[in-house]
């Protein structure tokens, strides 16, 4: 193996770790808006679903690094 090997590993971590915790700060204030939002007016419903499925991207983003940085490692 490449002794860059760890390095690459480490950086994926990273990358699928920080998509994850920007997604979590992210839909924590989303999600309380849509509740409130569809508590007010049902019609939001599927509008806030909408903007709870957007900071996915964010993980998405992070596992497909994490996938490249995979494939360079092995």
């Amino acid at each position: 193996m490449d002794p860059l090997s760890g390095l690459i590993a480490v950086g994926a971590g990273i990358a699928i770790a920080g998509g994850s915790i920007g997604t979590g700060l992210a839909q924590k204030d989303i999600g309380a808006a849509a509740v409130g939002a569809t508590a007010e007016n049902a019609k939001m419903f599927g509008r806030s679903i909408v903007f709870l499925v957007l900071p996915e991207t964010l993980v998405i983003f992070g596992f497909v690094v994490a996938a490249m940085l995979w494939l360079k490692m092995v």
